[in-house]
């Protein structure tokens, strides 16, 4: 076996330029952050409706009465 088997460092063609990396990064924040309608976004608003919808379920289980009732809305 030869040094360069274990060797974990890349090779100079398998580098990535530091404006290559760079751009790679700010691609992959625009995806996750961007404002409005984007992927990120509805899936967190979906994420926080399960929430929600899972909080409404316990509390009727527990309470033993409708959600709008317990919160005083009927």
């Amino acid at each position: 076996m030869t040094n360069g088997e274990f060797d974990n460092n890349p090779s100079k063609g398998e580098e990535l330029t530091k404006e290559e990396k760079d751009e790679k990064l700010s691609e992959a924040v625009e995806e996750k952050y961007k404002f409005g309608w984007s992927g990120y976004s509805e899936i967190t608003n979906g994420r926080f409706a399960m929430i929600g919808f899972l909080a409404i379920i316990l509390i009727e289980l527990f309470s033993q009465q409708s959600f709008l009732k317990w919160a005083g809305i009927l």
